[in-house]
């Protein structure tokens, strides 16, 4: 696990940053946040763009920076890959120009990246002839990564690069940038907005609003934080269990996974029997019962107790923690329901969960 450490500030017209923390920096950490949130601008000071940026700057015992500028390390010198938003190829070289142009620049630094092994784990072979202009959004991406990995960096930092693209694109190249930390041994910092990136990338975030570090830890941690649901998004609140697959239904096309001493039935998954997973289910699609329904279409009813029971007074809705076989699971439902079922906390009940409400992701 990396350390990075950073005390630094900086002032614009409108906003400013000043951030005072320790990161453990392991496979993907997410920088998360609404825009304007000061999550690129962070970025842009541990890669070193920010002259006017003060403070410190420490990554695994290297100093990037001290004081007001003192012993600036600048861009090229810290051992950083960059993805940019925009991906800033090379229009007068072909793709394969574009690496072989980083992999010339970095020879010998890091064995365990090679131009072939990039090409194949960002699935490029088919594109090396082509020119960038000619690339779709996804494609010139992809190639914009490889490029970043072929500098061999330390750290590699990426701005939101896939904020352009569709769900179809997106949903294509998530799971090559979820191997590349296990792939190249390198610590990835993901700058995103979309929650659904987050939960599906990494194993930490970090929540930046206002130019300050509001959370900061484990994905599941902070999703389950009640305080900054409103940063998140209070309907993309959810939890985060581990689960494993279990069986496969055939017949009707679903999978099994157990999740502690509950068993959960979902769409299938096309992954092998004993696969270790990370379900992410939202509590808006979690209701309660006080007795078990029949007659119903959901597939999930699950024997539950109430943990923890918060209320917004301020609006309709109440969010309840509950235990289900010793995973915690959280469901959105309105004070008023709340008041009805006559809910506490230590009550037995039901929590009914739809089958289509789960994010996967292999652990």
């Amino acid at each position: 696990m990396s350390k990075l450490e950073i005390d630094t500030s900086i002032e614009f017209d409108d906003f400013n940053l000043n951030i005072d923390q320790k990161f453990s920096i392991e496979g993907i950490t997410a920088l998360f946040g609404p825009s304007g949130g000061g999550k690129s601008t962070l970025l842009r000071i541990i890669a070193g763009f920010e002259r006017d940026a003060r403070g410190r700057v420490v990554f695994e015992g290297q100093h990037w920076q001290d004081g007001n500028g003192a012993n600036f390390v600048p861009p090229h010198r810290r051992g950083i890959g960059y993805v940019f938003q925009n991906a800033r190829l090379f229009p007068h070289l072909s793709v394969l120009k574009n690496l072989q142009y980083a992999d010339r620049r970095s020879q010998n630094m890091n064995e365990q990246i090679t131009l072939n092994n990039v090409i194949e784990a960002l699935d490029l072979s088919a594109l090396l002839q082509r020119q960038p202009l000619s690339l779709s959004g996804g494609e010139t991406q992809r190639v914009a990564i490889a490029r970043a990995l072929l500098t061999r960096p330390n750290l590699l930092l990426m701005d939101e690069p896939l904020a352009a693209l569709d769900f179809k694109r997106k949903a294509r190249i998530l799971p090559l940038i979820e191997k590349l930390p296990s792939t190249f041994g390198i610590p990835v910092i993901y700058v995103t907005h979309a929650i659904e990136e987050v939960v599906r990338l990494a194993s930490r975030m970090i929540v930046l609003d206002g130019g300050k570090i509001v959370a900061e830890g484990p994905v599941g941690e902070i999703m389950e934080r009640h305080d900054i649901q409103s940063i998140i998004g209070r309907f993309e609140a959810a939890s985060l269990i581990s689960g494993k697959i279990s069986r496969h239904i055939e017949a009707y096309h679903l999978s099994e996974v157990e999740c502690g001493d509950a068993v959960l039935t979902m769409p299938y998954i096309d992954m092998g029997v004993g696969t270790d997973l990370r379900l992410r289910i939202r509590a808006r699609d979690v209701s309660l019962a006080l007795t078990r329904p029949e007659g119903i279409s959901i597939q999930n009813i699950l024997s539950a107790k109430v943990l923890e029971i918060i209320e917004e007074q301020e609006a309709a809705f109440a969010e309840i923690i509950v235990d289900v076989g010793g995973t915690r699971l959280r469901a959105r439902i309105t004070r008023k329901s709340v008041a009805e079922l006559k809910l506490e906390t230590g009550m037995p009940v039901f929590a009914l969960v739809k089958s289509i409400s789960f994010d996967r992701r292999a652990l």
